[in-house]
Formats: C-alpha cells, sequence, structure tokens
C-alpha cells in the first residue's frame, strides 16, 4: 500500500512540473515589460474639442431656464415673419380690389396711393411709430416715441425680448406690427378713390398712420387705457377689429363727408351705379386679402403654439365663408339677382368680424359671427348710399360697421368666460372711432382749407391717371 502510494506520488509531481513551469511562463508573458528606468514618461493627450457641443452648450447657457423651449421659439420665430409678408401680401389685395372696383381711368392713381402707404407706413413705424405705439410706462393716453434702437440688443436669439409667451425677437415684433400700421390708410384710398387729390392724400395718409394709428393703438396694444375696460378681463380685440378696422373705416367716413361724392353718383334724389372696370381683378383682390388675412389673425397668436393657431385659422376661415355667402344670398334675395360686389364685400365683413374674438369662439360661433357680418354689410351699404355717402369700394361698411360687430361679438360668443362685456366693447371701439373721425375731420378738413382736396370737374371727368399722373393704365393703341 505505502508502494502504490509513493508510485502515485511520483506521477504527480512529473505530470505536474511541466504544467506548473508553463503557468510561470504565461504569467510572465502576460504581463507588460518593464519601462527602461531612464525613459521618459510620456506627456497625456490633450481631449479632442468638439466645437458644435461647444456652441450648444454655450446657447442653453445662454437660454437658462428656457433652454428646452429653444425649437419652438425658432419655429415661432419664423412662423411671424411668415405672417408678416402674408399681412404685406394683403396690399396687393387692396390695390387690386380697389382699382377692379373703379373707373379705368383712375388705376394709375390708386397703385400710386397704394404702393406710397406701404412705403410711407413702413418708415414712419420705424421713425416713430413703434415706439409711440408700444410705450412702455405712460399715463394710458399718450407717450411720444422714437426710432427704432437695436432691437436684437438681447442677443437677437433668446427669449430676453418677450419670453415663452411672445415667442419672437424684437425685429420679428416690429416688422409684423408695422405691416399692419398701413393698413388703415389703405382703408381711407379705397373710400375717396377718383375725385381725392393726390399731395393732400399722401399728407394725410402720413399723420394718420404715423401718428394716430399708433397713439389709439397704444390705448389697447400698448397697454393704455382700454385695458382696464371688462374689469379685470379688460377691452378684447385680438388683432384689430376696433384698433385696426373700425379705426380705418371712420377716418374714411369723415374723409368722404368732407371730399363729398363723385360726380353724377347721385341724380335727381336717385343713387346712379358707377361700376368697376375689372371684376376680375376685383375677386382676386378679395381672394388675395383673404390668404393674407391668415397672416393678420394668425400671426396675432403672437407664437407657433399650435392649439391656438389651428383655433385661429378655422374660425378665420368658416366666418370668411359664412360672410361671403350670405352676401350673395342677402343680395340676390333683395335685389332680386345675386350681387358679385356684395358677396366679395360679404367675404371682406366676415373676416373682419372675426378679427376681434378668432381665439375665443367656437366654430359654430364663427359662422353665426359670418353670417352676420354679411348681412350688416349688405344694408350698411344701401344706408350709406341713401344718406349720399359716396364709398366706391364700400370701405366703411365693411371695416367701419363690421368692425363695430366683431367687438361686441367678443362679449356675445366668447366660450373661454373671461367676462368681457357689451357695455365695456362698446366703449373701447366707439372711443376708438370718435378718435379716428375727429382726428380725421381735423387733419383733413384742415387740408381742405389750405390746398383743397378735392380734383375739379374736368380732371375727375378726364380721371385722375391723365390729371395726376399725366399716364394711363391702359394706354390706346396708336
Amino acid at each position: 500500500m505505502k508502494k502504490l502510494f509513493s508510485i502515485l506520488t511520483l506521477a504527480v509531481a512529473v505530470i505536474g512540473a511541466p504544467m506548473v513551469s508553463m503557468a510561470a511562463e504565461g504569467d510572465a508573458a502576460a504581463a507588460p515589460p518593464a519601462e527602461p528606468a531612464t525613459a521618459p514618461a510620456e506627456p497625456a493627450a490633450e481631449p479632442e474639442v468638439d466645437e458644435n457641443k461647444k456652441a450648444y452648450d454655450e446657447m442653453v447657457a445662454a437660454h437658462g431656464s428656457t433652454a428646452y423651449a429653444f425649437d419652438f421659439f425658432v419655429t415661432s420665430m419664423l412662423w411671424t415673419v411668415i405672417a408678416a409678408a402674408l399681412v404685406f401680401l394683403m396690399h396687393l389685395g387692396f390695390a387690386a380690389l380697389e382699382c377692379g372696383m373703379t373707373q379705368s381711368k383712375n388705376t394709375v392713381n390708386i397703385l400710386y396711393k397704394n404702393g406710397f402707404i406701404i412705403c410711407m407706413g413702413l418708415l414712419t413705424y420705424a421713425v416713430l411709430g413703434f415706439n409711440t405705439h408700444y410705450p412702455g410706462d405712460f399715463n394710458g393716453y399718450f407717450k411720444l416715441g422714437g426710432m427704432i434702437g437695436d432691437l436684437n440688443g438681447d442677443g437677437g436669439n433668446t427669449f430676453g425680448y418677450g419670453g415663452v409667451a411672445l415667442c419672437m425677437t424684437g425685429y420679428g415684433d416690429f416688422i409684423f406690427q408695422a405691416m399692419f400700421a398701413a393698413t388703415a390708410a389703405t382703408i381711407v384710398s379705397g373710400a375717396v378713390a377718383e375725385r381725392v387729390k393726390l399731395l393732400p392724400f399722401l399728407i394725410f395718409a402720413t399723420l394718420l398712420v404715423g401718428f394716430a394709428y399708433p397713439v389709439v393703438g397704444s390705448w389697447h396694444w400698448g397697454g393704455g387705457w382700454l385695458t382696464g375696460l371688462n374689469g379685470e378681463a379688460g377691452f378684447k380685440d385680438f388683432a384689430g377689429s376696433a384698433v385696426v378696422h373700425a379705426f380705418g373705416g371712420f377716418a374714411a367716413l369723415a374723409c368722404v363727408i368732407i371730399l363729398g361724392p363723385r360726380k353724377g353718383k347721385y341724380v335727381d334724389g336717385k343713387v346712379r351705379p358707377i361700376p368697376g372696370h375689372n371684376m376680375p381683378l376685383a375677386a382676386i383682390g378679395v381672394l388675395l386679402l383673404w390668404f393674407g388675412w391668415y397672416g393678420f389673425n394668425g400671426g396675432s397668436v403672437l407664437s407657433a403654439e399650435p392649439g391656438a393657431l389651428g383655433l385661429v385659422f378655422t374660425t378665420t376661415s368658416l366666418a370668411a365663408a359664412a360672410g361671403g355667402l350670405m352676401g350673395g344670398i342677402i343680395s340676390w334675395i333683395i335685389l332680386k339677382k345675386p350681387d358679385l360686389s356684395m358677396a366679395l364685400n360679404g367675404m371682406l365683413a366676415g373676416l373682419v368680424g372675426i378679427t376681434a374674438n378668432a381665439d375665443i369662439v367656437t366654430a359654430g360661433s364663427a359662422i353665426i359671427i359670418g353670417l352676420v357680418a354679411g348681412v350688416l354689410v349688405f344694408f350698411s351699404v344701401l344706408f350709406l348710399d341713401k344718406a349720399k355717402i359716396d364709398d366706391p369700394v364700400g370701405a366703411i361698411s365693411v371695416h367701419g360697421t363690421c368692425g363695430i360687430w366683431g367687438i361686441l361679438a367678443c362679449a356675445i360668443f366668447d366660450s373661454t368666460d373671461s367676462g368681457f362685456t357689451i357695455v365695456g366693447q362698446l366703449i373701447g371701439v366707439a372711443a376708438v372711432g370718435a378718435a379716428a373721425f375727429v382726428f380725421s375731420i381735423v387733419v383733413f378738413g384742415a387740408l381742405k382749407a389750405i390746398m383743397g382736396v378735392r380734383v375739379n370737374a374736368d380732371e375727375e371727368s378726364e380721371g385722375l391717371d391723365l390729371a395726376e399722373h399725366s399716364m394711363e393704365a391702359y394706354p390706346k393703341a396708336a
């Protein structure tokens, strides 16, 4: 037994010795070779700088707590400038409508006025209007502003200008509001067409847009006294049924009263129609205005907030459609024939009516607002004609009458229960309309006394294109 144990022990020793030797050699191979004592140490490698990540981190740091919404900020700013471009397109619509609804001999004059108004409007709004419209701390009635400064003073790509609620840069806000500014004078241009002297009108339009509109606008959008109406709710005018449209409509009314009707419009107590020379152009103008109104109302959301934007686009569309339909129907019933001009003005009436309340009414209410506007504009046009107030394009009825309706509809159809009242809304729109009317009576009346505001009978008969510009829109073939 002892002999067997000795043999096994010897075998294990013989077999194990080479294995132990191999393991030792493996460990030696796995271990890194020792560095020579005299070799210098290599310096640590510099980490590679990612410039894109560095820029991103800096941007996040600049935005602080609002960094999470930067993509929304970019989208909203993009929508703001698109909306501004759409509002600019409305001036083409106004020009086409006004040309189409008047006689061909006055086309150049109308195009000149409309081109001047947008050029003048942008410049005066930069020099004076913007900082008068939004004066900051003031007495609620008037504070004269000056030239715009560096509206990218906060860096231009941060929320420093208006936060997440006013999701745009300072320049974005300026250019959007500047496109609005000239609209009031464009409304007047249509109402006084075919008999107004060019120079007095240009002076009046400059003062209206450069001074009167920003001052009255500051009462509401600039934080002025209108914000106290309706208690905590304030005066409601989402995109300008009063501040833009009723303002322009009542300014136009004052000018038309001073100017008088076109020659031959009212004969022996009867209304003599003076047809427009190009109804296709008028229809194109109205449809361009409808298209531009998506920027007018949609841009007034002041961001790309999806819920509000979708609602505003929908209510705007439904009101315009209902107004156009009712304008055609009511003219068919009363006049026994469907009148295209009434249908077109019905579309605009619906758009003006929904402008004050597009963000607070339901789809059903928007249809009702448009239907009522289509009726109102028809009877307003007839009433003004009976009163011998000559408005070639129906601007006073569309913007003035339906502007009032839009303001009152805020209280009637408000789906948010914000507390808007008929009395508060009526006070606001009456104040805006009265300010525009009085300003226009005074300024246009002064211009009449100083230089005259109406062309003479021969010039009116010849047409303002030749009388004022020595140019024809449609030259006769030689």
